[in-house]
């Protein structure tokens, strides 16, 4: 038996919006520990 979990990115782009994102966030925040569950706000 076996569970196999696969991620493939064909583009980096999705990463390049993601930390633009996390950036502009992370504009107005405090100093502190925050992570991207709290920027997705998952």
């Amino acid at each position: 038996e076996r569970i196999i979990l696969r991620h493939v990115a064909t583009d980096r782009a999705i990463f390049a919006r993601g930390a633009l994102k996390a950036a502009l966030w992370g504009q107005d925040k405090k100093p502190g520990q925050y992570n991207m569950h709290d920027v997705l706000g998952l």
